[in-house]
């Protein structure tokens, strides 16, 4: 007997590195952190290591739209 085929939407599958990279913010924005903050931070600066743990927004619609689809549930801050 064959299977019943479910009406609705297909579930889609987060990107999972993306999701732990990228954030929304309680506006609508989405930002990001930056790189280079786990390995060979030794000789920086007290100041230069601070500023890693700062979140940037993403600049451009094309990475946006690339984002969203890689993580479609991505959802608000609250």
């Amino acid at each position: 007997m064959p299977r019943k085929q479910k009406n609705g939407k297909i579930k889609l599958k987060t990107h999972k590195a993306t999701s732990k990279r990228f954030r929304l913010t309680g506006s609508g924005m989405l930002v990001r952190t930056k790189g280079g903050k786990s390995h060979f931070r030794r000789r920086r600066s007290e100041r230069t290591k601070a500023l890693f743990s700062e979140m940037i927004p993403v600049k451009g619609e094309g990475f946006i739209k690339r984002i969203h689809r890689l993580v479609p549930y991505m959802k608000k801050n609250r």
